[in-house]
């Protein structure tokens, strides 16, 4: 009897009957059943998440410009990712079980944001409440919900924040480039100060030098007019030597006169631009913004460091007063002597008189000559005093000119951008190589394949693994092994089809590659059929139960949901040894459109499983040729 004969006798035994063509369409469906409903109800549960309860809390008061609450709740509200209620209060809604979850905005929610302003930083607290009675994994998406608003807050209120410092900036560049250019004029009035005050210096030094030659021809003037109230009966000669000495005089007086008066406007002049210069200094630093008593102290300085001018130039304009007034007195006096000289009348009365106006005058130049040698003294410092302005003003142009190009002068849409950098650093580009549709594609290689393990499974409950009578009749026992196994190589194929067209159509989870798809479905239901098979024809009633002890080692070590690799590593044998870790990889490439290179290597693993198991249903054949007691009248039936 060939193998095919056996098989097909043993399909004639198994539909013998309306019941039993009824049990094998059962056994048909049971796949499906498990496969397309979990798969059906599994198939998108995000996309349904706007059926959840959850509350929002909003207590949020706002601050300023900001009602961050607000922009938050709006921003759920509109996303409609949950179903949300906005309450006053939810924590006895989510311990009734009333909302899965509930988030609080807190009243200084905003408050807490802006407080890096006041230079009090600290967090804004978002409260989630959640409770696992309700379910597990809903308190682990409201954590993702949570996480990713946090991370929009987070962005949203630094790139404000950044906005506003880079705007900052931009500001202070502004008001630094007026401060240049005040800056700018400072120095140059500094310089201009100091070069007058240099022509200032060199004038006094010969008006102080004129001054002391006018002084010692002063002295020789009263000296000699001493001398001619002495000599009196010397007139005549006396009276000519002292025109002559006096025309001199004159002559010198008027001289140092000139010269005093030029150097008096000169000075009068520097104090008139000293005078402009201030009152510029004075308007500037109120353009850049400096208070009036910012202001005040530097005019305060200035008038300091010119204080030594003023005071010369009021010892100038003395001395040139003074000079004047001796010169017209030293031209009356040569006049006087001229006159003396031809009229000899009253001539010792005139004498007399000349004698005081000498030492008069002696006195005078005296202390002119004492008052610009103290000029002459302490202009250097002031053009040395000048000339340290100039140079400190001059560093300080410098100074604010070199930073004021270090300075970020951003436009407006160069600053946004820096600021969305600065706020918002790192952005996720996904690149996804292969991707499930949905959760239910994703899940559908692991319950596919553990659908097609457990039709293998019920199958043996109605198919005999080995032919009785093929046995008695000493057929070849891979004969024998074949012929159980194809009834339920075929009735596998016919539940991998009707899984697969309904998973397909009616589910509606569409395989990157469907005709690849079903071939490894197939090849699956065949090796899982010829595994079961063997453990049901070599141990019979415990060979079922061991089908079962396959099944559980194979959920959790195949990695269907999790990664396999997040399974503790006594595991990992099992991972690598037993199917149906190979036959997921398979049907993952499969349908997401991977590697098929994986495929062909998951495709020889189940065949060298398929092969293994028939091998050894055939030495289960061999030895149940022989008849025992236990065979005849088994301790256990299943």
């Amino acid at each position: 009897m060939s193998a095919l004969r056996m098989a097909f006798n043993e399909l004639r035994r198994v539909t013998s009957g309306k019941l039993p063509k009824l049990a094998v369409l059962a056994l048909a469906l049971v796949p499906l059943l498990y496969a397309s409903l979990y798969l059906y109800a599994n198939k998108d549960p995000y996309a349904n998440l706007n059926h959840v309860p959850a509350a929002l809390v909003v207590k949020d008061k706002g601050a300023k410009d900001l009602n961050a609450g607000k922009d938050v709740a709006d921003e759920l509200l509109n996303g409609k990712k949950f179903n949300w209620k906005v309450v006053d209060d939810a924590d006895e809604g989510v311990r009734k079980g009333e909302y899965i979850f509930a988030l609080t905005l807190p009243e200084d929610f905003s408050e807490a944001l802006t407080s890096a302003e006041q230079n009090k930083p600290r967090q804004g607290v978002l409260t989630l409440t959640t409770n696992d009675a309700n379910n597990y994994l809903g308190s682990t998406i409201a954590n993702q919900v949570v996480s990713e608003v946090r991370r929009a807050v987070t962005a949203k209120v630094s790139t404000e924040a950044a906005d506003k410092l880079l705007l900052g900036f931009s500001t202070i560049r502004q008001e630094t480039t007026k401060a240049v250019d005040g800056a700018t004029q400072l120095a140059d009035g500094s310089a201009t100060l100091r070069d007058k005050l240099g022509e200032l210096d060199s004038g006094v030094q010969q008006l102080s030098t004129g001054a002391v030659t006018a002084a010692n021809g002063a002295a020789q003037l009263r000296d000699g007019t001493h001398e001619l109230r002495s000599q009196t009966a010397q007139l005549p000669e006396g009276a000519k030597k002292i025109a002559d000495g006096a025309r001199q005089v004159a002559t010198g007086n008027e001289t140092a006169a000139t010269q005093a008066e030029e150097y008096a406007k000169k000075a009068q002049a520097l104090v008139g631009v000293l005078d402009q210069a201030n009152g510029d200094i004075a308007n500037r630093l109120r353009a850049l913004g400096f208070t009036e008593e910012q202001v005040q102290r530097v005019l305060t300085t200035i008038g300091q460091v010119r204080q030594p001018v003023d005071d010369a130039n009021g010892k100038v304009q003395g001395a040139a007063g003074d000079l004047r007034k001796l010169a017209t007195g030293a031209d009356q006096v040569a006049d006087g002597a001229e006159q003396l000289s031809s009229k000899m009348p009253g001539l010792v009365a005139g004498v007399g008189r000349l004698d005081d106006g000498a030492t008069k005058l002696a006195d005078g130049n005296a202390q002119l000559r004492d008052g610009l040698q103290k000029a002459a003294t302490g202009t250097p410092q002031l053009k040395d005093g000048a000339a340290k302005l100039a140079d400190g003003s001059a560093q300080l142009r410098d100074g604010l000119s070199g930073g004021v190009n270090k300075i970020p002068n951003q436009d407006d849409p160069t600053r946004a951008a820096i600021a969305q950098a600065i706020g918002d650093p790192v952005a996720v580009r996904g690149l996804s190589q292969t991707k499930a549709a949905t959760y239910g594609a994703g899940l559908a290689p692991f319950f596919l394949g553990l659908a097609t393990w457990i039709g293998a499974f019920v199958l043996f409950l109605l198919l005999r693994p080995l032919s009785r009578r093929a046995l008695a009749a000493g057929q070849s026992a891979l004969r024998v092994a074949l012929g159980g196994w194809l009834p339920g190589a075929l009735l596998g194929i016919v539940q991998v089809l009707v899984m697969f067209t309904v998973v397909r159509f009616v589910v509606d989870i569409e395989p990157s590659n469907p005709i690849g798809t079903f071939g490894f479905l197939a090849l699956m239901s065949l090796t899982f059929v010829a595994i079961l098979h063997a453990l049901n024809a070599a141990f019979g009633a415990v060979g079922k139960f061991l089908g079962l002890i396959l099944l559980i080692l194979q959920l959790v070590s195949a990695g269907g949901t999790f990664p396999w690799q997040t399974i503790p590593v006594p595991l990992y044998p099992l991972h690598y040894g037993l199917p149906m870790g190979y036959a997921v990889d398979g049907l993952r490439h499969l349908m997401y459109g991977g590697d098929l290179g994986s495929v062909g290597k998951d495709a020889l693993v189940l065949l060298a499983w398929l092969v293994g198991a028939l091998a050894l249903t055939s030495v289960a054949a061999y030895k149940q040729r022989v008849w025992t007691a236990s065979k005849l009248k088994p301790e256990l039936v299943l």
